[in-house]
């Protein structure tokens, strides 16, 4: 039995669009194509802006488009007990350290890193003491010192995250869980062996290295595709309403969809209809381009 495990993993915040698509395309091809299984998570940990019904939405919109997955889908809001255990363990080896900064605050005391607009923090709470009755969010603290990443997609690359990101928050200040802390547990005890998602993800890669590696987890292997954006070169994002999932299903078939998303992909030489399971034997990795992708609401 082949032990690849890849999974989808949407956050429940809106209508799906079809950049979402062409993440759980590829990522269900690239499982399927080594006779893997495909795993469905729902991150809706952000109680702000989770909601059932975009949960149930995004459910039906996977089974419009023909990729079915593995098992049940896992809810991260029920899984508020684990990630509390491994924060836990964290903080009693004093990985952890409140921090009061705002935004704001740290923005004020730096450029902005790089071209992307990212600043790193620079430890100001660190070396605090907690401040009883204010709240702050929760970072763990990185060394400086070098982490190879080696991308399937992408090839090799090497950050500090000392020096490109800093402290990083693993709990919001209102207690929710970070991105950079559920996402470990759940890819390493959903026995999750293939991570595959946007390139806009290429630096979260080595901050999951790292929890991984603090709490014992073994490192999935990352696969990192192009990003889908709109006419002006921008990510296509849930405020793309011509590209998002109820737009699409209103004026094209399921076939159109994941033909065009193919095309995109450099898996077939037209957009022409094909339901996913035709595209396993077209799948490689070595067909799927690295420059970004510029799509148009005509799919």
């Amino acid at each position: 039995m082949n032990s690849t495990k890849g999974r989808f993993a949407p956050s429940p915040t809106g209508r799906m669009h079809l950049g979402n698509m062409f993440c759980a395309l590829l990522s269900w091809l690239s499982a399927k194509s080594k006779g893997g299984e495909w795993l469905l998570r729902i991150e809706d940990i952000d109680p702000d802006r989770s909601r059932k019904e975009y949960a149930e939405q995004l459910i039906d919109d996977l089974c419009w488009i023909g990729l079915e997955w593995d098992g049940e889908p896992v809810f991260q809001s029920q899984r508020t007990g684990i990630y509390e255990h491994y924060f836990s363990l964290l903080q009693q080896r004093g990985l952890t350290y409140p921090c009061y900064c705002t935004r704001a605050d740290i923005l004020a005391t730096q450029a902005p890193h790089e071209s992307d607009g990212r600043v790193v923090y620079k430890g100001t709470c660190r070396h605090l003491s907690p401040q009883p009755g204010r709240r702050g969010t929760t970072r763990l603290m990185v060394t400086d010192h070098d982490i190879m990443c080696a991308d399937g997609h992408y090839g090799e690359y090497t950050v500090n995250l000392a020096r490109q990101v800093g402290d990083f928050i693993i709990r919001r200040k209102d207690g929710a869980w970070a991105y950079q802390l559920a996402v470990v547990i759940d890819d390493a005890l959903m026995g999750v062996t293939e991570v595959v998602r946007g390139r806009d993800l290429l630096l979260s890669t080595p901050q999951q290295m790292y929890v991984a590696d603090l709490l014992g987890f073994p490192i999935p292997q990352f696969i990192h595709f192009p990003l889908l954006c709109n006419s002006e070169g921008q990510r296509l994002s849930k405020r793309d309403k011509s590209l998002d999932m109820g737009c699409l299903r209103q004026n094209f078939t399921a076939g159109q969809v994941v033909g065009r998303l193919a095309f995109y992909a450099g898996l077939a030489p037209s957009p022409d209809p094909i339901s996913p399971k035709e595209l396993l034997p077209l799948f490689s990795w070595e067909r799927v381009p690295r420059e970004d992708v510029v799509v148009t609401p005509k799919v």
